[in-house]
């Protein structure tokens, strides 16, 4: 159980609770001490009162006067002590019974009143004090500390109410550690509970997010991890399934030439060997064209915008066309608005207006035009590339997106599919308007 993350936080905000709770008994015997050494020290300074009246009444009178006497001990008593005095012979004088009995009734009942709400301190015993008066002792003096009762009640309570605070405040401490440390590992538990299952082949799996802290942040990151391996195993899936199919047809005529020359039913010339060789290259043709379509599907999660002016963007392509196009007898046209930028991957888009003017330049006859044209609209720009060639038939344009669908012989079907590829990574779309006869013109639409 402790090599789980949770206990392992569990227990440690509960030994940073028993931390404060001990911080908190600790300070409580400070204060507690301080407070009685502070008690102690008024007591010594009243014993030292009573013992300074003493023997400035025994200056006063020239010895022990009953009276002055009398009047001490009453005040020491009022003051929390309980006395007796001594001569310097050792002989009691007076001790605050005694001069408690000499008062008046009303008096009497006063001073005792006040006394029945102290309490003895220490162990019973009087602790002496001498007295002297020029040097000499006249005496000495045996004390007995009395405390008042809500000294000790304060105590009492503040002791109670310490052991009632800390019950309660640990009690929230401790279920307080218990859900924060839920809640800090609920999201880890959800990221292995995740990853085992992406482990297991499960690439759906994704854990939810909350808040903008590094656990939030990190499952962001996971999902988004999660979402590109989705992706990618798509794509295998989808490859391996074109392969397949693609690979199936020009194998299945190799094989069958070669079985045909092991049966000797087709002689091995030079014509049987072209014949193979022209296999073998439609092969090579047809691999070298799947690794195309996956390198753009897999560079389209890699898009890196940059901000663009469209014309002189797009009359370097021009230009770099410009002699092809020459060479067939076509026009090649550009029309571009001089404020039409976007934020796009230069290369990326090169590809994509490249391959639309390819398909152009093969689908136009001696004589015909081929147009660049990019204009902005509101938020977006439109990027058209038309020709006046043979056009698409319209039981075709559903398709021509589609990966390995050929309108006419040649070619594989994926240029198609990479430009789409390419335009939805940037965040616009590709359309197409064909009349069949007449000419096609290809649209791309890219946020402004």
């Amino acid at each position: 159980m402790l090599k789980s993350l949770w206990s392992q936080f569990l227990l440690l905000l509960i030994a940073v609770v028993a931390i404060g709770l001990s911080a908190t008994f600790l300070l409580r015997e400070l204060m507690v001490r301080d407070f009685r050494e502070y008690l102690e020290g008024e007591r010594e300074d009243r014993a030292y009162w009573v013992t300074a009246a003493l023997e400035s009444s025994y200056d006063n009178y020239n010895g022990w006067r009953q009276e002055s006497i009398i009047e001490n001990t009453v005040w020491a008593i009022m003051l929390g002590i309980e006395m007796k005095l001594f001569d310097s012979d050792g002989n009691l004088i007076m001790d605050t019974n005694k001069a408690i009995d000499t008062l008046s009734p009303f008096v009497k009942k006063r001073v005792n009143a006040i006394s029945e709400h102290r309490v003895k301190e220490g162990n019973g015993h009087f602790t002496p004090y001498t007295l002297f008066l020029g040097g000499r002792q006249i005496g000495h003096l045996e004390v007995k500390f009395l405390s008042p009762q809500k000294e000790s009640i304060f105590i009492r309570r503040s002791n109670r109410f310490l052991l009632i605070s800390l019950l309660a405040l640990g009690g929230i401490a401790v279920f307080l550690s218990i859900v924060f440390s839920r809640k800090m590992t609920r999201p880890i538990k959800a990221l292995t509970s995740a990853a085992a299952a992406i482990e297991e082949g499960d690439f759906r799996s994704r854990v939810g997010t909350s808040g903008k802290d590094e656990i939030g942040n990190l499952a962001e990151a996971f999902n988004r991890m999660a979402q590109e391996l989705e992706v990618q195993e798509a794509l295998r899936k989808k490859l391996t399934s074109n392969i397949a199919h693609e690979l199936r047809t020009p194998i299945s005529a190799v094989r069958g030439e070669l079985e045909g020359m092991m049966d000797g039913l087709i002689s091995v010339d030079k014509e049987a060997l072209q014949s193979l060789y022209s296999e073998i290259g439609r092969l090579k043709t047809i691999l070298d064209g799947i690794e195309d379509l996956s390198q753009a599907e897999a560079s389209s999660m890699m898009v890196r915008k940059v901000h663009l002016q469209l014309q002189p963007f797009l009359r370097n392509i021009a230009e770099r066309f410009k002699k092809s196009f020459m060479d067939r007898g076509i026009t090649l046209e550009l029309i571009c608005d001089e404020d039409a930028a976007v934020s796009a991957d230069p290369d990326k888009l090169s590809q994509i207006i490249i391959n639309l003017l390819s398909n152009a330049l093969r689908a136009t006859e001696r004589g015909g035009r081929v147009w660049i044209k990019a204009v902005r609209e509101k938020s977006e720009v439109r990027i058209e590339v038309g020709d006046t060639g043979c056009g698409i038939r319209d039981s075709d344009l559903p398709f021509i997106f589609e990966r390995f669908y050929r309108i006419s012989k040649g070619g594989l079907g994926i240029g198609l599919t990479i430009v789409k590829e390419l335009a939805e990574a940037h965040g616009g779309k590709i359309k197409v308007e064909s009349s069949y006869g007449k000419g096609s013109v290809f649209t791309l639409v890219l946020p402004a």
